[in-house]
């Protein structure tokens, strides 16, 4: 598990901003489609929206250190 998180990050890092900025969207719009499918019907695999969530996170974090230049 730590593992992927990992590869995750370090694949964060090749990205730009823009890539990353369209990355964030894309990935919100697919979470509020999960949580809306969630709603109606019970997801065979729920934890996959907090992964989601996290990953959402994670580039947003990556962003930030982007722009200020970390």
């Amino acid at each position: 598990m730590a593992n992927k998180k990992y590869d995750f990050n370090k694949s964060l890092k090749s990205l730009s901003i823009v890539d990353i900025k369209a990355r964030i969207d894309e990935d919100q719009l697919r979470l509020k489609k999960l949580e809306f499918a969630h709603t109606i019907s019970p997801l065979e695999n729920p934890m996959s929206i907090r992964g989601l969530r996290q990953d959402i996170a994670r580039l947003k974090t990556e962003l930030k250190k982007k722009e200020l230049g970390i």
